[in-house]
């Protein structure tokens, strides 16, 4: 079935994949110039605790959201087209916890790991995130529900912290 190229948020790539590139890239980066800030600074216990809760609490956040995506009968692809919107649980506090989700995902294998220029990456990530990806959304979100989502956005922090 063809999709409706008007009915997409156009996103620049598969969120996922922005985040596999940054742990890539981080890891490649790590073995060509290493660092050993992560090393020096944290004892491996340490690093593995705060990696482990890291990516448990960004695997417990992502849960939540595709949780209420489905509950709410859209999308969890930001390829595909958005069915409704998504504004109970996790929504209610923030509009993209997804992506909070993969930042901490990325930024917990990185502490894990030891993995400094993985951990440096989280930031040009969250920015390729936001303007490749987030900002798409709210424009396609804002033209496919209007005042509904509008009203919405004013309401919610994008990432759960005063816009």
């Amino acid at each position: 079935m063809a999709q409706d190229a008007d009915d997409i948020a156009g996103v620049i790539a598969p969120p996922p994949l922005i985040g596999l590139a940054a742990i890539l890239l981080g890891l490649a980066a790590d073995w060509l110039f290493p660092v050993y800030v992560l090393k020096t600074l944290l004892t491996f216990d340490l690093r593995v605790a705060v990696g482990i809760a890291v990516v448990a609490g960004g695997v417990a956040l992502a849960l939540a959201a595709v949780r209420k995506f489905k509950q709410a009968g859209t999308n969890v692809k930001p390829w595909k087209p958005s069915l409704a919107l998504a504004t109970a649980g996790v929504y209610a506090k923030l509009r993209n916890p997804t992506y909070v989700a993969l930042a901490m995902l990325v930024g917990g294998i990185a502490v894990a790991l030891a993995s400094d220029w993985m951990l440096v990456l989280v930031l040009p990530m969250f920015a390729v995130l936001h303007y490749g990806v987030v900002r798409r959304e709210e424009r396609y979100l804002e033209k496919k529900f209007g005042d509904d989502y509008r009203r919405y956005k004013e309401s919610v922090p994008r990432y759960g912290w005063p816009p």
